[in-house]
C-alpha cells in the first residue's frame, strides 16, 4: 500500500506573496536543500539538492571565464595577519567580520602570527602576484578560484541570503595599463549577464555603487542586484576597479618596454553562488515550491510509474527502458520507485522544482505514449513514444524562455519615480524600488543616504551602469533639496 496522503507538516503553509520569508524558509527546508542544525550560528550543511546545482554553476562560470582567457588557481584559505593588514582601507572594511585562528594542537600552542580565515582573496593572492610578475611579458594575469569564504556576519543569518560561510568564485586580474583594467570590469559585467540572464533568467541591474559603499580598497565598485518580487534586491556579485591601490601596498611591479618599473592595474570580480541560488528560489519559485531552469536542475526529468495491481512488471520495465534511453542522451533522470501514492510523488517533485515529469501507466503502454508534465506551466501533454526525445528537446529551451517572461512580468511596475522624501518612504514601505534624484554618490552624499536608511531601512544602491541616466533640468536631491548630480536607485536588500 503506498503513501496515500501527504504529510501536512511537510507542506508549504503560506503563499509567496503573503509571507515571503516564511515561504522561503519552508521551501528550502521541505525541498531538502540545507540542514540548519549544524550547531554553529550562520553555518549550514548544503545537501545534494543544493550542491548539484552549485557544481553545475561552477562549470558554467568556468566556461565563461575560459572564453576571456582566465585560468583557474587555488590559494590557501588562511591569510597571515601581516598580509591582511597591509591595505589599511581593506582591513578596516573587513576587520569586524574576520574569523581568527590563534592556536593549534592539543597543547593549545599559540601562533606567533594570527591567521585569518579568508573573508575575500585579495590579500592572499596579491603577495604571490608580486613574486610572479616581473616583466610586461608576464601580463596580463587573469586567475580565478572557487571555494568558500568566511565572514563573521553580525546581522540575522539566513541560509543562502546571509551566511558566515558562503560559496563563490573570485577572479583577480592584473594589467599593464589602466585602460585594460577598465575594459576588464566591462568583461565581468558581460559574464554576469551571460550567467544570470542568458542561462538562469534572473532580472537584474548593475549599479555603480556609492563611494561610501564600495569595496574596501577599490577605486570603484559595480554591484549586481537581482530584483525580487517583494521590492527588495539581492546583491549576487560585484566587480571592482582596484587601480594601483593594492599594487602599491603589495609592491606588484613590472618592467615595461622602456625598462622602467611600473605598478600594475588590478580588478577583482566575485559572483556569490549562495546568493544566486537564493535568487533562483525567490524569482522562479511559486506557491508549490521550487521551479528550476532545465539546465540548472539537480534532476531534470522524473519518471513516475502509475502502478495498477497485476501490471507492476510491465510498467516498471517500460519506465526503466525510457530512463536508460534518456540517461544515454545526457539527461539527469530517475524513476520514482517509492511506494508513495502518485499524488504524493507529484507533490514531492513539484516542490523540488523538477522541470519535467513523465507519467507511464498501463493504458499509456497500450497506446504507445507517455504523459509529460511541465513544472513551469503545469501543462500536461500526451506524447507518442517515438516523439519523446524530440518533445523534450523542444520543451527544454521553452522552459527558460517562459521563466524569463514570468520573471520580467513579476517585476513590472516595481520601480517607481519619486521626487519627494515622504513619497520615497511610502514607496519603499509599500514594496517598491525608488528611482530619484540624489545630490552625490561621492562621499559628500553619505549623510543623505543615512537619512534614507534611518527613515525606511533602504539603501542608495547606486547609478544604473547600463543606462547612464542623466539628471533632468531642475531635478533636486530627494533628501536635502540641493541640485541633483545623479539619478540613483533606492531599495531594501537582504
Amino acid at each position: 500500500m503506498g503513501k496515500e496522503v501527504i504529510d501536512k507538516s511537510e507542506m508549504l503553509s503560506v503563499r509567496k506573496k503573503d509571507d515571503f520569508l516564511k515561504w522561503f524558509r519552508e521551501v528550502i527546508k521541505f525541498a531538502d536543500m540545507v540542514d540548519t542544525r549544524y550547531g554553529a550560528k550562520g553555518f549550514v550543511v548544503r545537501k545534494p539538492w543544493t550542491m548539484i546545482t552549485t557544481n553545475i554553476m561552477y562549470r558554467m562560470f568556468d566556461e565563461e571565464f575560459c572564453k576571456y582567457d582566465h585560468y583557474p588557481a587555488m590559494f590557501p584559505s588562511v591569510i597571515p595577519e601581516s598580509n591582511l593588514s597591509k591595505e589599511e582601507e581593506h582591513v578596516k572594511g573587513f576587520s569586524a567580520e574576520v574569523f581568527w585562528i590563534t592556536e593549534s594542537g592539543s597543547n593549545n600552542t599559540k601562533f606567533e602570527e594570527r591567521l585569518a580565515l579568508k573573508p575575500t582573496g585579495e590579500t592572499a593572492i596579491y603577495p604571490m602576484y608580486a613574486k610572479w610578475i616581473r616583466s610586461y611579458q608576464d601580463l596580463p594575469i587573469k586567475y580565478y578560484q572557487s571555494g568558500t569564504v568566511f565572514r563573521c556576519e553580525t546581522k540575522e543569518t539566513r541560509p543562502f541570503l546571509r551566511e558566515r560561510e558562503f560559496m563563490w568564485i573570485e577572479a583577480h586580474c592584473a594589467f599593464a595599463t589602466e585602460k585594460e583594467a577598465w575594459e576588464q570590469t566591462k568583461v565581468d559585467q558581460k559574464i554576469t549577464k551571460a550567467m544570470l540572464w542568458d542561462k538562469i533568467g534572473l532580472p537584474f541591474m548593475i549599479y555603480k555603487r556609492p563611494q561610501w559603499d564600495k569595496f574596501a580598497g577599490a577605486v570603484d565598485t559595480f554591484g549586481c542586484d537581482v530584483l525580487l518580487v517583494n521590492g527588495r534586491v539581492n546583491q549576487v556579485g560585484s566587480t571592482h576597479m582596484l587601480g594601483t591601490n593594492f599594487a602599491k601596498v603589495f609592491d606588484i611591479k613590472y618592467t615595461d618596454v622602456d625598462e622602467k618599473k611600473k605598478y600594475v592595474y588590478q580588478t577583482c570580480y566575485g559572483p556569490g553562488f549562495s546568493r544566486i541560488i537564493a535568487s533562483i528560489i525567490c524569482v522562479h519559485g511559486d506557491d508549490k515550491g521550487l521551479v528550476y531552469p532545465f539546465d540548472l536542475a539537480p534532476l531534470q526529468i522524473v519518471i513516475v510509474p502509475i502502478i495498477f495491481k497485476g501490471k507492476e512488471e510491465i510498467v516498471m520495465k517500460s519506465c526503466e527502458n525510457l530512463c536508460d534511453k534518456l540517461k544515454s542522451k545526457g539527461f539527469r533522470v530517475k524513476i520514482d520507485s517509492t511506494d508513495w501514492s502518485a499524488g504524493a510523488k507529484f507533490y514531492e517533485w513539484e516542490l523540488k522544482g523538477v522541470p519535467l515529469r513523465i507519467e507511464i501507466g498501463p493504458r499509456d503502454i497500450e497506446n504507445k505514449q507517455v504523459v509529460i508534465v511541465r513544472r513551469d506551466t503545469g501543462k500536461k501533454s500526451f506524447v507518442a513514444e517515438a516523439d519523446i526525445l524530440k518533445t523534450i528537446s523542444s520543451v527544454e529551451p521553452e522552459i527558460l524562455v517562459n521563466l524569463k517572461k514570468k520573471a520580467v512580468d513579476n517585476v513590472k511596475g516595481l520601480i517607481v519615480d519619486c521626487s519627494k522624501f515622504d513619497d520615497l518612504k511610502k514607496s519603499i514601505v509599500g514594496g517598491k524600488i525608488v528611482r530619484c534624484g540624489f545630490c552625490s554618490i561621492e562621499m559628500d552624499g553619505e549623510k543623505c543616504a543615512d537619512k534614507i536608511k534611518d527613515a525606511c531601512g533602504a539603501e542608495v544602491r547606486g547609478t544604473n551602469e547600463e543606462k547612464s541616466e542623466k539628471v533632468g533640468k531642475g531635478v533636486k536631491c530627494i533628501v536635502c533639496g540641493k541640485d541633483a548630480k545623479h539619478v540613483v536607485y533606492v531599495a531594501r536588500d537582504y
